[in-house]
């Protein structure tokens, strides 16, 4: 016999989609009506136009009639003001120190820090952070992308992301995309404008980013930083002392002599410097031979100069191992490329432990 008790307790399986939390944890689920194996409910939505409702109606219907329910119907609403107040506040609970700051910078947080930073753009720094976040995502891990580029944000077309983040009042919940979570300026800033703004501003929104975003569990969060060495650069380096960086260049030893500044300013913060990956490394020709397109050495240079190692050599790619967007196939080349360096990360993080 179907009760309100067993409705409920079945229901506590479903979650919602954006905030992973189960619909009766968030009190989304009001007026049951059971009649003999038929259930009537309301599924009440952060927002009238939740673009995955009708994933939160399947979960509910399965769920249901794995109890016995013959027939299912979901009707839905909307939070009040003053429920979304008190979400957001409960999403909160715990994400801030008493100085305003996300607790995910506390150093035992568990959330490692992975700055992705090169010397002149160009160079495929965001191809690296994506397909890396998307590696470590691939192998279990909870993995978050904050596109930190607000001039050059790239993040978002490159993973061929078509939505925006859903907003509960001033809280942002991060777009899922290849099992990663996204938040960049590309979302926020309407169509391909410009964005035009100095060192304070810049700032404001990175701090933004990180407080007023619910990311929720994360073991990584990889941050795909402007080239060079300004006022972003900076002020990470200041939030995220515990962080450690990736340098990206090309094979040309310009690139690698310019990317040798973003070292410099990561010993200078105390940041570690994970390694050097050289992207565009050769291009294979179909006989197999490799043709250096950008010439030799740079990223041994480049490592010689950081006393560090070149952790990976990444050629040009086939587009068809993509299929449109910036995320290599898992079984492809390059794909297996990011899947073994994402391993050594986190082998080395377990020795570190």
């Amino acid at each position: 016999m179907l009760t309100q008790d067993k409705v409920m307790e079945a229901l506590q399986h479903v979650q919602d989609p954006e905030l992973h939390k189960s619909v009766v944890e968030l009190n989304m689920v009001r007026n049951v009506q059971i009649d003999g194996s038929a259930i009537k409910l309301e599924v009440v939505l952060t927002i009238q136009g939740c673009p995955l409702k009708g994933k939160i109606r399947e979960d509910v219907e399965n769920s249901l009639k794995n109890i016995g329910a013959s027939s299912v119907d979901v009707t839905f609403g909307a939070m009040t003001k003053e429920e979304r107040e008190a979400l957001t506040q409960s999403l909160k609970k715990g994400a801030t120190t008493e100085s305003g700051m996300p607790a995910m910078l506390k150093p035992d947080s568990g959330v490692t820090f992975i700055t992705v930073t090169s010397g002149k753009g160009g160079v495929g720094k965001s191809t690296v952070t994506i397909n890396l976040a998307v590696a470590l995502a691939r192998l279990g891990k909870k993995v978050g992308i904050l596109d930190a580029d607000i001039y050059g944000f790239s993040v978002p077309a490159m993973m061929k992301v078509d939505q925006k983040p859903t907003m509960i009042d001033q809280t942002a919940i991060p777009v899922v995309s290849h099992g990663v979570k996204v938040m960049s300026m590309g979302f926020f800033a309407p169509g391909n404008s410009p964005v035009m703004w100095r060192g304070p501003m810049l700032n404001k929104w990175i701090k933004n980013f990180l407080v007023n975003t619910h990311w929720g569990e994360l073991d990584y969060l990889l941050l795909d930083l402007p080239p060079g060495t300004g006022d972003i650069a900076i002020d990470v380096a200041a939030m995220i002392p515990q962080g450690k960086e990736i340098i990206v260049t090309t094979p040309h030893h310009v690139a690698s002599f310019v990317a040798s500044r973003a070292g410099a300013m990561a010993k200078h913060t105390k940041h570690d410097i994970l390694g050097v990956i050289e992207n565009m490394a050769y291009y294979e020709e179909q006989d197999g031979s490799k043709n250096y397109l950008f010439g030799k050495g740079g990223g041994e240079l480049l490592a010689r100069q950081l006393e560090t190692d070149v952790i990976a050599k990444v050629p040009f790619a086939n587009p068809l191992e993509s299929n449109g967007s910036s995320v290599y196939d898992e079984d492809s080349f390059v794909g297996e490329m990011f899947t073994s360096l994402a391993e050594d990360l986190l082998h080395r993080k377990q020795k570190a432990v």
